[in-house]
């Protein structure tokens, strides 16, 4: 967006998004960073606190917490941001680099609006802004409330480019990482791992530190490894290769009891048992809401079946693919009285929404609790033993990366021709071969095909980056992986 396009009256967010391409995904604002100038930003959050003016959770004087992960473009946008608070009246409180449930933590505590500047598990050039209202994730109705707003800030802040004319500097650090550590020593316990030693899988993630303090606060030997200078896009959905390598050496080279780490704004995990094998995050995520005895688990579409096979939860329910829609199966759930509630994402981040014992209700992606619940939930055994509780069922996941979203649309629109009946035998036509006929249907975010062999076949556009993802769900690994690898040689060989 020019400063030619911000004289334009009125401008809304809506605008700003068409004119910048920068669009909500399921976890906020999601862009280029190219075209996520100052001037973007600052409209966005700008258009995010006259939201909550309107909601009464944000006035002149109102504190606003900011922080961001540790890609080379995010000073620069949680400075718009921040200049964005104070054109508006408000205080920005600057959190720091720290992990997402971090500052969520923070907030949530004070009461106050929020946001975390990070593109989360996406390449480093692409950045992101995520939201919080003062008690909880910006859902979906917010985001329609947002999109809405008519920007009145001065065009003549910005040059040509966009940028801020003048400096905006951040506030001095507010230490906000101390009590989401505490936080899990007043649950665990200090002594809770004890005798283990723990590999700690750093790359890029602005919670890399803070996984170290964990791991020793709690009694355990941390081994920090593989900690990165630049950005590295570590994706729990679709493990790189190379991650997969990493750990299955340093399992073998330093004799792990596990291997820890998360994505880039460490608000979804990486668990690996004794051997380095990476667990997949919706197995996480059961084997955690059945540690902490959940009444009710809510979980997206695209997750492990394994849930409902386990027979271990009185209530399941499943959701479109993103947090706010997790969170408001929670919400519903919780309003009816059930307890405990939890939720969990097939990446692994896992939603909190009762409190347990010392534990406050944390209703956001949070990677800390899943890994520590689980590896203390396999004490005196192996993380390993956990998993083969579970029935045999396992998810395979990879993407097409460079996918425009466009390309996407008009494959699915192809597919989706028809009546039910019409979809289930086209898709037959194309993906039949594969794992057995398509019997089932569900579109409740992509599609979604179950064939005659019990076998899942998910695809599905992501909702924050040029790229078409496959789900894949069979009884053991190897049909998983080799299911997913046809069905998108047929997308990208025969449908795109």
């Amino acid at each position: 967006m020019t400063q030619q396009d911000a004289q334009t009256t009125p401008l809304t967010v809506d605008a700003v998004m068409a004119r910048s391409g920068v669009q909500f995904g399921t976890s906020g604002a999601r862009g280029e960073v190219v075209a996520m100038t100052d001037q973007v930003c600052h409209a966005y959050t700008t258009g995010f606190l006259q939201h909550l003016a309107g909601l009464g959770e944000f006035a002149p004087g109102t504190r606003v917490a900011v922080a961001g992960d540790l890609r080379p473009s995010t000073p620069r946008i949680m400075a718009a941001c921040a200049q964005a608070v104070r054109d508006l009246g408000g205080e920005p409180v600057f959190c720091g680099y720290v992990p997402t449930p971090a500052l969520a933590l923070y907030a949530f505590g004070q009461g106050i609006p929020s946001l975390m500047v990070t593109g989360s598990h996406i390449p480093a050039d692409r950045n992101g802004i995520k939201f919080y209202r003062p008690k909880g994730e910006v859902l979906k109705e917010d985001e329609a409330g947002m999109r809405g707003q008519v920007i009145t800030t001065d065009p003549a802040l910005f040059d040509e480019a966009g940028a801020l004319k003048a400096e905006a500097p951040l506030p001095e650090v507010t230490e906000v990482a101390r009590a989401y550590i505490q936080r899990y020593i007043d649950h665990f316990g200090p002594q809770a791992l004890r005798g283990l030693t723990i590999g700690v899988y750093q790359h890029s993630a602005v919670g890399r530190d803070v996984l170290v303090e964990v791991v020793e606060a709690l009694g355990g030997k941390a081994v920090a490894v593989g900690r990165a200078t630049q950005f590295i896009p570590v994706d729990t959905e679709a493990i790189r290769p190379e991650d997969v390598e990493l750990a299955k050496g340093w399992a073998a080279e330093f004799g792990f009891d596990a291997i820890i780490s998360t994505d880039g704004d460490s608000d979804r995990p990486l668990l690996a048992d004794h051997t380095g094998e990476w667990l997949r995050g919706d197995v996480l995520g059961v084997l955690c809401a059945r540690a902490l005895r959940a009444h009710a688990v809510v979980t997206p579409v695209s997750s492990n079946t394994v849930l409902e096979r386990s027979g271990a939860f009185a209530e399941t329910d499943r959701t479109k693919i993103g947090s706010p829609f997790v969170i408001a199966a929670m919400n519903a759930h919780l309003a009816k009285g059930e307890q405990p509630v939890v939720g969990y994402e097939a990446n692994g981040g896992f939603l909190l929404g009762t409190k347990l014992g010392s534990l406050e209700p944390l209703p956001t992606r949070d990677a800390v609790l899943p890994i520590l619940t689980v590896i203390v939930a396999s004490r005196p055994g192996k993380i390993r033993d956990l998993i083969e509780e579970l029935p045999p069922r396992v998810t395979y996941s990879d993407r097409i990366q460079n996918f425009a979203t466009e390309k996407s649309e008009a494959i699915f629109a192809k597919l989706l021709e028809g009546d039910k009946n019409a979809q289930i035998a086209r898709l037959n036509e194309h993906f039949g071969a594969i794992a057995g006929a398509v019997t089932d249907l569900d579109l409740t975010d992509g599609i979604r095909m179950t064939t005659a062999h019990g076998a899942i076949i998910h695809l599905r556009r992501s909702g924050n980056a040029p790229e078409l993802r496959c789900y894949s769900e069979s009884d053991n690994a190897e049909q998983a992986e080799a299911i997913n690898k046809q069905a998108l040689e047929i997308v990208r060989d025969k449908l795109a």
